[in-house]
């Protein structure tokens, strides 16, 4: 096409414009972001793509081309004749209405409820509860490891919740109810977290009840530095766990009013704690089952600060580390 011809067709769609109302120029607005969205969308999950280096079947490494369904580059594995796309085997794969993935992450970056956020983006309320654990489900792993310098470490508990279950083990409590017994008990979740000075945090749900040296062992070992110093409450399960390890230890007495020891205190974690439970709130009560994957999202928010659903869709499909 010539100049003068692009030059008359971009007359004519100029003159089309200005004869829409108001409603279908909100319509082809929208039209247009849709478009634009979903060719975000399917940008980011070919970065993904382009990093394949193994069958997601069966760990082979010859892979070639075959061909581009609804959007996504196909590849075919040469050993076991399977194609597969960048989202096979994540989370991520078989769900629908991309265009609309960058839309809802942006809802998620406002911490918007299940139902605010199918609203906002024009999808069932089930489709979002489906699809805020789809996106989280990767991001309750995105930890930074390993942990060094001085790292504090200390849990704090929340109430048990059967939220959403078919077969509860015990009697329904009406709005959250209270615990039974005093103190810390079987009845409470326990969320661990341990933070270095330079603000890298790793969190887990060791289980219920007070934390014990074997719980330490199995979720706080393998993410320390071995010349780590590690700044705790007075609680004998920190005590012991450093001690048949060989980690540096040392403890405040919270309890007899030592709030620091000089550079050693726990106020990072706790401001940590803080932070979680009141941004949680808003969620009136989450499931026990879900806890890691709220600890997931407050610390995409928290610690990686992210600012666009660009970047929640990357830090979904590409954990750090990966």
């Amino acid at each position: 096409m010539e100049i003068d011809e692009y030059a008359a067709v971009r007359t004519q769609c100029l003159a089309w414009l200005t004869r829409l109302t108001g409603e279908q120029g909100d319509g082809l607005r929208r039209l247009f972001e849709r478009c634009a969205s979903l060719a975000d969308c399917l940008a980011i999950i070919e970065e993904r793509g382009a990093r394949l280096r193994r069958c997601p079947h069966c760990d082979g490494d010859k892979l070639y081309r075959h061909g581009i369904l609804r959007g996504l580059q196909r590849y075919r594995c040469r050993d076991c004749h399977r194609s597969f796309n960048a989202l096979t085997d994540t989370p991520l794969a078989f769900i629908r209405l991309r265009e609309k993935w960058l839309p809802f992450l942006q809802c998620m970056l406002g911490s918007m409820t299940v139902r605010a956020a199918a609203e906002t983006t024009g999808i069932h309320r089930n489709t979002s509860f489906r699809w805020r654990h789809r996106f989280l489900a990767m991001a309750k792993d995105d930890r930074p490891q390993p942990l060094s310098g001085i790292v504090e470490a200390d849990e704090t508990y929340l109430l048990e919740s059967q939220k959403g279950s078919r077969h509860m083990t015990r009697p329904p409590r009406r709005r959250g109810g209270h615990a039974k017994k005093r103190g810390i008990s079987g009845e409470l979740d326990c969320i661990l977290v341990a933070r270095d000075r330079q603000g890298r945090t790793c969190d887990f749900v060791p289980g219920r009840g007070p934390v014990t040296a074997a719980q330490l062992q199995q979720h706080l070992l393998p993410v320390l530095d071995k010349a780590v110093l590690l700044a705790t409450d007075a609680a004998t399960a920190y005590r012991d766990f450093a001690k048949d390890h060989g980690i540096a230890h040392r403890a405040v007495n919270l309890r007899q009013g030592e709030r620091a020891l000089g550079e050693i205190h726990v106020q990072n974690v706790n401001r940590y704690h803080a932070v979680f439970k009141s941004w949680l709130i808003r969620f009136h009560g989450v499931a026990s089952r879900y806890l890691p994957h709220y600890l997931g999202w407050i610390h995409e928010l928290d610690c990686r600060h992210l600012s666009t659903p660009q970047q929640f869709l990357r830090a979904a499909l590409f954990p750090a580390g990966s």
